[in-house]
């Protein structure tokens, strides 16, 4: 059974949601503020975080920094507000997805199930990839740069890995969003954006090639 962590401070929302999931078969255990959030997160350690962007005692945004200094746990936040910025800053802080109230729980579902695929990585394969001093080896899906281990989110090895399945092609923000994040609708192409510029931050700025009103490529 999926354990999920729902930081919500609205009650409605957040027991209709915390319903909603556990009819998908999923153990929700809640908190109403920041700091509630994290001693939940730190106390259990869920499969999954859904973090409200506005929270009391503790925003949102800085709670998902805090659960990305400690781990690996996939984050999803979820808010009123889609204004660019704060797009940005979410993601920046560590999430893997943000999804904008109102939401369908059938597709917050879908979400959720999408950013822990990333995680389990399905579909390893004995092989290590190089590309100049940048390693990934697929069977322990670890990446090294140098030599020395790269720390990455399951969001970004599983963008780096569909690079690096075909370097030197471009992949469009479309086809990126539909393999990374499983969107089989419309999806923000902000959050590829964002991605590969922590990606880059990451493995080396000049790794990733901007083709402009195309995409991405990964440099051979």
């Amino acid at each position: 059974m999926t354990d999920v962590l729902l930081v919500e401070d609205d009650p409605v929302i957040r027991e209709a949601t915390g319903m909603a999931l556990e009819l998908y078969g999923m153990r929700v255990r809640t908190a109403s503020d920041g700091l509630g959030g994290l001693t939940e997160f730190r106390a259990r350690r869920p499969d999954v975080a859904l973090l409200d962007v506005m929270l009391p005692h503790l925003d949102g945004v800085s709670l998902a920094r805090r659960i990305r200094e400690e781990g690996e746990t996939p984050i999803i936040m979820i808010s009123a507000r889609s204004d660019a910025i704060d797009v940005i800053n979410a993601l920046e802080a560590g999430a893997d997805d943000y999804v904008t109230k109102p939401f369908d729980a059938a597709v917050l579902h879908a979400r959720i199930r999408a950013v822990l695929r990333r995680a389990a990585m399905p579909g390893q394969t004995n092989a290590t990839l190089t590309f100049g001093d940048l390693a990934i080896d697929v069977e322990s899906m670890e990446v090294r740069l140098c030599g020395e281990r790269v720390a990455l989110t399951p969001t970004e090895l599983k963008l780096l890995l569909e690079f690096a399945a075909e370097p030197g092609v471009v992949l469009s923000r479309d086809t990126l969003l539909h393999r990374v994040w499983d969107y089989a609708w419309d999806g923000d192409t902000r959050v590829v954006d964002v991605h590969v510029q922590r990606l880059r931050a990451k493995i080396g700025n000049d790794r990733i090639e901007t083709v402009r009103g195309f995409g991405y490529k990964l440099r051979r």
